[in-house]
């Protein structure tokens, strides 16, 4: 090729994605508001306009999480970003970590502590299974470690895991606790403060209906005071904690390049969460959460988890017997455009996982997606 020859041009067609109904458990639609957001000009990250968007973040995460007295921010990277920070600086080397095991995210929690060089002992229990005041109070008294971490909404198996007993015996034995919200801030009330979680983490695309892309976080004054003790550094640069909270909160010294129009959507996400009233927003999705649960049983369908430990904004339905559950889940996307998720792990092949949260959470659509649940059932040979 001479000098003068030119690289031919790329030819792609204009983006155009098909139109889906995410009642997967995440990413879940996006609002509308959070969409215009995320088309406005983006401006520097010293900028002082995009120092005001930080900040409003951070007050507006005090509603979505109940908190008063704790500090929040925002990691620049998803859910298992947050997940990773609060491990990287919570978690020494060396330190013993009590893991509530029952899904796959406890799984994940625990790999990363072993990585962090951590002693990680696990009180483990079948996916979908839920650990009771007792156990919990009796699992933290015998170990006595120096950080506890338990996951609120388990996305793998849809159990809702209550942390006031985890919280109230970790304290008691001087540690530390680390909460995955990921499934359950902006549809399922976390009260941070009033749990006693110490250190939370979550993301944008489940509850917050937003894209995905950020991680908020909380972190409690018993947290805060941990860190600004811890005497090592954390062995992530980008993950420490100490220098994102100086960069948003204090000094706004550089530390990255934050993702500006993701910002601008959380801003709006929370924005739109404070507008509707967070317990109105709870409400709501239960109210959904219960009319879902009775269509299912209607159909003969039942549920994995035990009704007083449902995820009001993720359900899992058992597969009927005889039913190869990757067809249902493909006649959805190829029809109607649905999207749900099916289980992994021990749960592979056995559960359909089926979020209903943000703006699919309405009587008119869940009662639009039993509908069409049901034609693909029936497709896939089960009969009510």
């Amino acid at each position: 090729m001479s000098t003068t020859e030119q690289t031919p041009a790329i030819q792609l067609p204009a983006l155009q994605p098909p139109r889906r109904y995410l009642f997967g458990p995440g990413p879940s639609m996006v609002h509308p508001r959070v969409y215009e957001a995320l088309s406005k000009p983006i401006v520097g990250h010293l900028d002082p306009y995009f120092i005001q968007v930080m900040g409003d973040v951070q007050q507006l995460l005090k509603i979505a999480y109940g908190t008063e007295d704790g500090a929040t921010l925002v990691i620049s990277g998803t859910g298992s970003a947050g997940m990773e920070a609060a491990v990287a600086n919570f978690v020494e080397p060396g330190a013993k970590f009590a893991v509530f095991a029952n899904g796959y995210f406890s799984d994940r929690l625990t790999e990363m502590a072993k990585r962090q060089g951590a002693n990680v002992v696990r009180f483990e229990k079948l996916w979908g299974e839920t650990f009771t005041d007792e156990e919990a109070g009796e699992f933290i008294q015998r170990e006595k470690p120096k950080v506890v971490g338990y996951v609120h909404a388990e996305t793998s198996t849809g159990a809702l895991q209550s942390g006031r007993a985890i919280c109230t015996a970790a304290h008691e034995a001087g540690a530390l606790v680390i909460g995955d919200c990921v499934t359950s801030l902006g549809g399922v009330p976390v009260e941070f403060d009033r749990t006693g979680i110490d250190v939370a983490y979550s993301c944008t695309q489940k509850g917050l209906s937003c894209p995905p892309g950020l991680s908020p976080m909380a972190m409690s004054q018993r947290a805060m005071e941990s860190l600004r003790a811890r005497t090592t550094p954390s062995r992530s640069w980008y993950l420490d904690l100490k220098l994102i909270h100086d960069y948003s909160t204090v000094s706004h010294r550089y530390h990255h390049t934050a993702p500006i129009s993701m910002f601008y959507a959380l801003r709006e996400a929370l924005s739109v969460v404070a507008d509707e009233g967070i317990e109105n927003r709870w409400e709501r999705h239960r109210r959904c959460n219960k009319a879902f649960v009775k269509g299912v049983e209607a159909m003969g369908l039942r549920m994995h988890v035990p009704e007083q430990h449902r995820i009001a904004t993720l359900n899992t339905v058992c597969v009927p017997e005889g039913v190869d559950e990757a067809k249902v889940r493909k006649h959805l996307i190829d029809g109607p455009g649905i999207e749900i998720a099916g289980g992994f792990g021990p749960l592979a092949g056995k559960v359909f996982r089926i979020g209903v949260m943000g703006p699919l959470a309405t009587e008119e659509n869940v009662q639009f997606f039993l509908k069409e649940f049901k034609k693909a059932l029936s497709a896939a040979g089960y009969s009510s």
